[in-house]
This record gives C-alpha cells, sequence and structure tokens, in this order.
C-alpha cells in the first residue's frame, strides 16, 4: 500500500489549503481513510477520517466546522479541505489507512508540511 500526501505549504492565518492523498495498492472496500497531525514537541493526532464504503466522516472537535475530508472512488484519493487555517494548524500532516475491523491505522503515508503564519 502506498499513500502519497501532497498539497502542504506555507499560508497566513485565516487562509486555506487543500491535501490529497493518492492511495494505491490494494482496493479500499472496507477500509477507513483518515489524516493525522504531529506538531513539533507533540504527539501525532487524529484530525479526521472517512469510511470508504458509505463515506462517513469524522473530525476532531479543533477542526470541526474548518476542516472537510472527502474521498474520490474514482480516483483512489482522499482530500482534506482546510478553511479559516490558525497557527495552532501548523504541523506535518500524514495520510492514514485502516482496515474498518482495525483500531490501529495499518498503513502510514508520509507527511506533507502545513504552516500557518500569524
Amino acid at each position: 500500500v502506498q499513500l502519497q500526501a501532497s498539497g502542504g505549504g506555507l499560508v497566513q492565518a485565516g487562509d486555506s489549503l487543500r491535501l490529497s492523498c493518492a492511495a494505491s495498492g490494494r482496493t479500499f472496500t472496507n477500509h477507513v481513510m483518515g489524516w493525522f497531525r504531529q506538531a513539533p514537541g507533540k504527539e501525532r493526532e487524529f484530525v479526521a477520517d472517512i469510511t470508504w464504503n458509505l463515506g462517513t466522516t469524522s473530525y476532531a472537535d479543533s477542526v470541526k466546522g474548518r476542516f472537510t475530508i472527502s474521498r474520490d472512488k474514482a480516483k483512489n484519493t482522499v482530500d482534506l479541505q482546510m478553511n479559516t487555517l490558525k497557527p495552532e494548524d501548523t504541523a506535518v500532516y500524514y495520510c492514514a489507512a485502516r482496515r474498518s475491523a482495525s483500531r490501529n491505522v495499518n498503513w502510514w503515508g508520509q507527511g506533507t508540511q502545513v504552516t500557518v503564519s500569524s
């Protein structure tokens, strides 16, 4: 399985950014795709995820109402639309995938840096 994340960058507070994760190597039926982030000196934390089959989403409280996760079954991509970005959103963002029956992430992608200046 390969998860290729892209779309990070340097933006100002209040701006928007869209991350994309290209997934390959298996069919993702009965999988959950998600995004995590890790800020300097902090542990990696959950941001959002989406079930591949039905598109059911969940979000961390810190991003609810600002971030939207989506998946495109035809393109095998998972996107994270981030609006009204804040400096505290600065982190390396990781794409991840797990089998629906698993509680832990089974595959990680490489990270993409998001920096939000105040």
